[in-house]
């Protein structure tokens, strides 16, 4: 405990030297994570859980309250969000609730959802079992400290210059002191901002959420925001200078741009690895809520569209 406060403070010292933070007020959470089938079948990922959404009580919704509050945290440090209302009407939070494509959404999302069931779940829960919570919040924490660069450049399109100087010293702490991002320092000194990505940015600037679509294998997004997370992909150096995936002429790599199985092998098991991990880390969260919500594909559709609109207007 000693040198984790000791690492805290000499983090901390070098990023007031640098010049390149300012410290947010305490308890802001972080919203994390990309992302992935855990999205898509009722227990979502840290920024999109029914758990993150606001709106007038309705009938149906105590169970879910319930199953949510009691849920344990993903992470000690991670403070609660404000509960959602998944049943409330969509068109009361964000003004709009255009899913023309229902009929398709919804055997995508109950394909989804067995593919959790019966394959995620299952290897999420052999992975809790040999790896400890401390190493599974650890490399959640790593890959969110890759995706620095898309969150970095988000919040400058938006013109938020402190988001963007928090997540410089947010990159700067824990990738020294934090080890590479395994340990979440700059969290432990309130040194946090909401997290920003290009779907934001494209709301920020007026662009319509357009449909409501639901991705095998992937997250719930409207039209707008599953351009915004292909356009994230683009803005993630590491796509293109470590492990590419994208080509670009005389711009080196550590892994080289020919050997595409090599990159594809890289890419594919950090994005399983990370879907496994996230999903050990949710095992427990809003668990029971399926059986206790008569229309779960609604529920998360609402939760998603609330939360979404929350986000924008940040």
């Amino acid at each position: 405990m000693l040198i984790r406060r000791v690492s805290c403070v000499l983090g901390l010292v070098l990023i007031v030297t640098s010049g390149c933070a300012e410290l947010e007020v305490a308890g802001t959470p972080r919203l994390t994570g990309d992302g992935g089938l855990l999205n898509a079948v009722g227990a979502m990922p840290p920024d999109h859980t029914l758990g993150s959404a606001n709106g007038p009580a309705a009938d149906g919704s105590r169970d879910i309250r319930a199953a949510a509050e009691t849920s344990p945290p993903v992470s000690s440090r991670e403070p609660a969000e404000e509960i959602f209302d998944p049943f409330a009407k969509s068109d009361e939070v964000t003004g709009e609730d255009y899913d023309p494509w229902e009929p398709v959404n919804t055997k995508i999302f109950e394909f989804n959802r067995q593919m959790d069931r019966y394959v995620l779940k299952p290897v999420a829960q052999g992975y809790d079992f040999i790896v400890p919570d401390l190493v599974q919040i650890g490399v959640g924490n790593i890959f969110y400290n890759f995706r620095f660069v898309p969150r970095f450049l988000n919040n400058v399109f938006q013109g938020k210059v402190k988001g963007a100087s928090i997540e410089v010293g947010r990159f700067i702490l824990n990738s020294t002191v934090g080890i590479g991002g395994f340990f979440d320092l700059a969290q432990d000194v309130n040194l946090v901002t909401p997290e920003e990505d290009l779907g934001q940015t494209l709301g920020f600037y007026g662009v319509k959420p357009g449909p409501y679509i639901v991705v095998p294998f992937l997250a719930p997004y409207t039209l707008r925001d599953l351009i915004g997370y292909v356009g994230d992909i683009f803005l993630n150096p590491i796509n293109w200078l470590f492990a590419p995936i994208i080509e670009v002429k005389g711009v080196p790599s550590v892994i080289s741009h020919p050997n595409r199985n090599t990159s594809t092998i890289v890419q594919l098991g950090a994005r399983v690895g990370e879907i496994v991990n996230d999903r050990s880390r949710n095992l427990q969260k809003f668990q029971g809520v399926e059986e206790a919500t008569f229309d779960l594909y609604t529920a998360v559709r609402n939760a998603y569209l609330q939360q979404r609109a929350r986000q924008i207007k940040e």
